[in-house]
Order: C-alpha cells, then sequence, then structure tokens
C-alpha cells in the first residue's frame, strides 16, 4: 500500500533496547566496583602491606642479571604507579607474579595460565609506552584491570544472548543478566582475578554450543579450562548432549552406527576441553619433577597419577572433603550461606517442576499432564522454542496423527513419553526442562563441592558464574505477589555484598 512503511520487528528492535540497558548496567557497576576500591584505599589503611612487596625474579636473580622488564630508575608519575602497585592485593599477588617471572614456585601453579598470559601480552605490548611513566609492575596491574572488566562487560552480553535462547523471555532474561552485572561476588571480577574471562568464555561457549557451533563451542570452552580449573567440568555439556543424541539415534531411528559416531564425536570434544587443563599439569610436572631424583621429588611426583593441582590445593590451602567442618569455620558458613541458599532453592525448585526430566538427565523424559501443565504456567512462554543443540530434531519428528494420539493420551491423563530432543514441544511447550538440565546438574556439583570440600567462603565467587542462579532469582522477581519482596531482599544482597566486598578486599581483610 502506498504510503506505508515497513516496521522493524519488536523482537529485533527490543533486542537492541536490551542490549543497549544491559550494556550501560554493566559498564557503571564496573565503574562503580573501581570507584570504590580507589575510595576505600584512600580512606583506610591496608590490614597487609605485604603484597606492595616486589623482590626480583628468581631467574634473574640466578642468572646474575638484571630484570629484564625493570622499573626505571625514577619514573615520571610515581605516585600514580605506587596507587595502581598497592592496589594489588590476594591472588592479583600471584596471577602479576607469574605474568612477570613465570612459574617459580610449587604453589604458583595453582593459578592458571591464561590470565598471566595475556597481562604479558597487553603489558609488552598495548601499554608497553606505559612503563617509563609509571613503572612495569604498575602496568601489569593496569593491564589486569582492563582485561578483567572488559572481559566482564562481554560476559555480561553473553549471559543475555545465552538466557534468551534457554529462558525464551526477553524481560526475565534482561533481569537475570543486570543481576550478574551486579552479583555479589563483584569486586572479584573488577580486581585481577580470573572470574572474568572465566565468565566470559564459559557464556560464550554454552552460547556457541545452543546455537549449533559445535567447533566455536569447543574452543571456548577448551579456554574456559585455560583460566580456572572448574573449566574442565564445562565437558559436561557435550557429554550429556551426546549421551541425549545417541540415545534418540540408537532407540528410535534404529542406527548403532550413528549412535557410536555421536558417543565418539562427544568424546573427542570433551577430551578437546579438557585438554588444556592436562597440558599445565604435564607442563608441572616437568617443570618439577622430571630429572631428579627419587630423594629429590616432591611427594605427589611419585604418585601412580601425579596430580599437581589437586596436591597444591591439599596441602598448602587445606582443601580436602569435610576439613572445613571446623567450629571456627563457623562464620565462613554465615558468610556463604546466602548464595548456598539460593543456589538450593533453584536446584530444588526446577527439579521439583519437572522430576521426571532430572531423573533421566533428559536422556528420555516422561512428561505427564500436571507436568506438562506446570511447565506452562511456570514459563508462560507462547512460542515455539526454535532448534538447540539439546532440541535437536530429526527424520524422526511426530507426524500429525502421532500428536493427536499423545493429545488424547494426555486428556485422559495418562504418562505422555516424549521422543528425546525433540525440537517443537507437545501443546507449543517450550523445550526449556530438556535443555536447562545440564546447566541445574551443573550447578549441584559446584555446590556439593563448595559446601563439602572447598573453603566454604569461596562459594560465593564460585557459584558467581552459574546462570542458573540468576534465571531463578529474575523467575521469582517477576513472580506475582512474592516477586516485590524477594526483589527486595536480593538486591539487598547484591548491593551489601559489594560495599561489604570492597571495603574488605581492597585492603587486604578475608572475604569469600
Amino acid at each position: 500500500m502506498a504510503g506505508k512503511t515497513t516496521a522493524v520487528p519488536t523482537s529485533v528492535s527490543g533486542l537492541q533496547h536490551d542490549t543497549r540497558c544491559l550494556l550501560w548496567w554493566a559498564l557503571a557497576s564496573r565503574l562503580l566496583l573501581l570507584t570504590l576500591i580507589i575510595l576505600w584505599r584512600s580512606l583506610l589503611s591496608s590490614y597487609d602491606t605485604s603484597s606492595a612487596l616486589n623482590p626480583p625474579c628468581l631467574s634473574t636473580i640466578s642468572a646474575g642479571s638484571s630484570n629484564p622488564c625493570p622499573n626505571p630508575p625514577s619514573v615520571l608519575l610515581p605516585r600514580v604507579g605506587s596507587a595502581i602497585e598497592n592496589s594489588i592485593v590476594w591472588d592479583s599477588v600471584h596471577f602479576l607474579r607469574i605474568a612477570e617471572c613465570g612459574y617459580e614456585y610449587e604453589h604458583s601453579y595453582a593459578f592458571l595460565p591464561l590470565l598471566p598470559i595475556c597481562i604479558r601480552l597487553f603489558s609488552n605490548a598495548v601499554f608497553a609506552p606505559l612503563v617509563p611513566l609509571i613503572g612495569y609492575r604498575a602496568v601489569l596491574g593496569l593491564s589486569g584491570y582492563l582485561i578483567s572488566n572488559t572481559a566482564f562487560i562481554f560476559a555480561a552480553l553473553y549471559m543475555h544472548r545465552l538466557s534468551i535462547i534457554v529462558l525464551k523471555d526477553p524481560e526475565v532474561a534482561l533481569r537475570a543478566s543486570i543481576l550478574f552485572s551486579l552479583n555479589p561476588a563483584s569486586i572479584f571480577y573488577s580486581s585481577i582475578y580470573s572470574e572474568s574471562l572465566y565468565a566470559l568464555l564459559s557464556f560464550g561457549g554454552l552460547y556457541h554450543f545452543l546455537n549449533g557451533a559445535g567447533y566455536n563451542a569447543t574452543f571456548w570452552l577448551a579456554l574456559s579450562g585455560f583460566a580456572r580449573s572448574n573449566g574442565v567440568l564445562n565437558a559436561g555439556y557435550f557429554c550429556l548432549n551426546a549421551m541425549q543424541r545417541a540415545y534418540k539415534a540408537f532407540s528410535w531411528d534404529k542406527n548403532a552406527f550413528l549412535a557410536l559416531k555421536i558417543l565418539v564425536s562427544g568424546a573427542l570434544s570433551c577430551l578437546c576441553i579438557l585438554a588444556p587443563f592436562i597440558c599445565f599439569q604435564v607442563y608441572g610436572y616437568f617443570n618439577i619433577c622430571a630429572g631428579r631424583s627419587v630423594d629429590e621429588m616432591r611427594p605427589w611426583c611419585k604418585a601412580r597419577l601425579p596430580l599437581l593441582y589437586n596436591y597444591i590445593q591439599s596441602h598448602y590451602w587445606g582443601v580436602g572433603f569435610l576439613r572445613y567442618f571446623q567450629v571456627k569455620q563457623f562464620p565462613n558458613f554465615l558468610l556463604a550461606s546466602p548464595i548456598l541458599s539460593l543456589a538450593l532453592q533453584a536446584i530444588i525448585y526446577y527439579m521439583k517442576l519437572w522430576p521426571n526430566v532430572f531423573i533421566t538427565l533428559g536422556i528420555q523424559a516422561p512428561l505427564s499432564r500436571k507436568e506438562l501443565a506446570g511447565t506452562a504456567l511456570a514459563l508462560g512462554s507462547k512460542d515455539i522454542p526454535r532448534k538447540s543443540c539439546f532440541s535437536e530434531s530429526s527424520s524422526s519428528t511426530l507426524q500429525d496423527d502421532d500428536a493427536l494420539r499423545l493429545r488424547r493420551k494426555a486428556i485422559k491423563g495418562e504418562t505422555l513419553v516424549m521422543k528425546p530432543l525433540e525440537s517443537e514441544a507437545l501443546f507449543n511447550l517450550p523445550s526449556i526442562p530438556v535443555v536447562i538440565v545440564p546447566f541445574v546438574v551443573h550447578l549441584s556439583f559446584m555446590v556439593a563441592t563448595a559446601f563439602f570440600v572447598m573453603h566454604v567462603q569461596v562459594a560465593t565467587r564460585f557459584l558467581s558464574s552459574s546462570p542458573v542462579l540468576y534465571w531463578f532469582a529474575s523467575h521469582i522477581m517477576g513472580s506475582p505477589g512474592v516477586g516485590k519482596k524477594w526483589g527486595y531482599f536480593i538486591w539487598s544482597y547484591c548491593v551489601a555484598y559489594i560495599l561489604l566486598g570492597s571495603l574488605l578486599f581492597s585492603n587486604f581483610y578475608p572475604f569469600t
């Protein structure tokens, strides 16, 4: 018709608006954290000032030569350089030491190399002209801050994209992503820690995975295992997906060869994700154990399966099953109780909503009429989801007569046994139960590890990379009746931990 303009699709314009909104929140939250770090450092004295000490690298001492990247005798802006150096506390000291000197000590191998490598590259290339102004160590710190905060912003954007794919609800997805931008462990995402890099690689890898880009997903998730040790758990997504697809190929398509091919492909993808972490353990073994006599070897070198990372965690930090269950650690359990409670509530909620799906891990998920109705009511989705790796269709898609027969069974209250990995859910219901299974299983394993094995106060930042927490929190905040009350509680919790964390952490006081 003449004079009629074509409107931009609401979904496209809405996505652009939500992306701009989230970008504002992510930037504002990082500026807030950096401002708080500067403020608390200016107002209060540090509990421990040893982080400012920076002895020469062992390699230069043994070689009798000067540091290849020394601080100039007199930098032009010494106060700026000193302020940056003094802000480097806790594990940030180790990351920067590795970036400058490499892995000098056995306990240094607890910190995986991706972040130090990135810091060294930025310092020696992009920020090299700043060395005469503020000194080399300050440049290392500046590079670390830039990498962590930039990675966080992109992680928030990928969190949003991932949430849209899984939840099929733009409003809930945006709210969940904003919650991530203000998560209670925010101080670690703005400091020189590997949390931001890991979140970016993990969210990005899962986004590509659910979009069917298997090779990209494998690469991203493999790098996540090069940033943090728990990145190896991301191999579970490929493992479960391979099991689901192989079951479908064997049971429904009657194709044993295809099922075997799927399992082999899934195993290779898992091996690729595990490879960086394994290679790093091998690197540590050759550096510490190789070429030494039996008497000179460290105890872990003599083990049948010499795992350096496990030994370091146990020997230097006392990490082990139930080893943290002591009366004196009760305050730390209280500090971690909010995040653990939220995680348990999320796990219980999704498992109760779709019990049969979780019992079978989505491989063969029988849904009763009650569960089907509960899915529609809980999610409120009107659209059929698009294809994803966890709901991949094939030639065995239900025909009209099969769908009609199953509808009649549902009306009679009989149990429906849905074909696994079906892309078009019956009655226009979303395929979120199967999609969300690996996320909830992943979170369950992390909760158990944080509570029974690790130092429990670390749970706040350890669990902060799980998108399930933010999806659940966003869902209950949008629920009628209880949403407003829970919203106040969740936002208060996030703000309180941001203020408390930035105050304690930046001044070298213990915090998660």
